[in-house]
């Protein structure tokens, strides 16, 4: 990916009033060696269990197709002769929006039935020239599909969103719902307020002033995604002693160097870094994980914790973590937090083997540092599509 250019891709969702699962589905995935980003947002008819296997059909359908590179027309006509058609309504059970992104910043979307998306640029909406055609699907239904392929440039973004989120407050705060035109107003003056939003907070209060259209009684299942194209935001995260001391100095300069966040985690590998950098560290009395040791702080670094216990317990957090949860002040909430902030970690390992992670009294999930460390990594590029490098030293 180009140095000054990082794509955040996030979905915020809100079930339908009573519902325990959401008849809309996102789903994305960031294919490495090619570098894209594929992101679906499905739509099923309804609300409920039957709605989400439908769009999870559809969601799982364009995502794959996507990523084989399959021609958007081809795409099309399976999709619509697999999916079904209401017998009553004579609609297609589910709708979809997909995203294809490259690196180098080329944008195709392939869109049907859900409401048309947004591509904001310099705080203001800018007319994506659409091409539309018409396909047959089940039953003979025709079927209109519209397709777009232009350029981004550097913060602008891509906002696309079910209908959940324009018809809300229908028949009550507003006539006809909310609508895409106040929509757009709404998210204009939300980036104007807050130039450097993330796609995150973004889709989540689009989401949230949707429900309270709806006297936070929702009517239907309410999805926002939002794709932002900016600076990356970068964080080194450095642990274990090198193998060999005569590398505890290229160490402590790699952590003094970086551009970016800084974590430390374990003890000896930041008693390494201060005494190479001659500095001191202060540690934290206070508790806010009864599990963990506190944290510590050294200038130049922006936290400093013990080492596995808490990177074991950030994959557990992480794991768990849907989008609803709100991190605590331990210091496995601070590092997991930290993460879902940024967008390119770094993990400088040390390879030298801390006898204390070989006691065969210690839990078995205690794996040695470098497992640890690859199931973070794992963790961070499939579920939250981060850009993760792992050094060794």
């Amino acid at each position: 990916m180009s140095q000054d250019l990082y794509i955040e891709v996030d979905c915020r969702q809100k079930n339908h009033e009573g519902e325990r699962i959401c008849g809309d589905v996102f789903q994305s995935a960031r294919i490495k060696e090619e570098k894209r980003i594929v992101a679906v947002l499905s739509d099923g008819m309804g609300h409920g269990v039957k709605a989400n296997v439908l769009a999870t059909l559809t969601a799982t359908m364009m995502l794959n197709f996507t990523k084989e590179h399959k021609d958007f027309e081809r795409i099309v006509e399976i999709i619509t002769k697999t999916l079904p058609v209401c017998s009553t309504r004579k609609i297609s059970y589910s709708t979809f929006t997909a995203l294809d992104i490259s690196y180098s910043g080329e944008v195709s979307i392939l869109e049907y039935d859900n409401p048309e998306c947004i591509l904001l640029r310099d705080g203001e909406m800018k007319e994506i020239e659409w091409q539309h055609f018409v396909t047959e699907g089940q039953q003979g239904r025709k079927m209109v599909m519209r397709h777009a392929r232009f350029q981004i440039n550097q913060h602008d973004r891509v906002v696309f969103f079910s209908d959940g989120i324009t018809q809300s407050g229908l028949g009550t705060k507003f006539t006809e719902g909310w609508g895409r035109e106040k929509l757009l107003e709404f998210v204009q003056e939300t980036v104007k307020k807050s130039p450097g939003i993330s796609a995150t907070e973004l889709a989540g209060r689009v989401v949230t002033k949707a429900i309270s259209n709806d006297g936070y009684h929702p009517k239907d299942d309410c999805s926002c995604a939002v794709v932002y194209f900016r600076e990356p935001r970068r964080l080194l995260i450095s642990t274990g002693p090198p193998f060999e001391e005569s590398s505890d100095a290229e160490m402590a300069k790699r952590v003094e160097d970086f551009q970016g966040q800084k974590i430390i985690c374990g003890a000896t590998t930041a008693d390494i870094i201060a005494r190479e950098l001659k500095q001191e560290i202060t540690d934290e009395t206070e508790f806010h994980d009864p599990e963990l040791p506190p944290v510590s702080h050294m200038p130049g670094v922006d936290l400093i914790t013990e080492g596995m216990l808490t990177l074991n317990k950030v994959i557990q957090l992480l794991k768990k973590y849907d989008g609803n949860i709100v991190f605590g002040k331990g210091p496995a909430d601070r590092i997991a937090s930290i993460l879902l902030e940024s967008d390119e970690i770094t993990f400088l390992i040390g390879t030298k083997i801390n006898e204390a992670h070989q006691d065969p009294t210690l839990p078995i999930e205690l794996d040695i540092r470098r497992n640890v460390v690859k199931k973070l990594a794992n963790l961070l590029e499939k579920k939250f599509l981060k850009e993760v490098g792992m050094e060794y030293l």
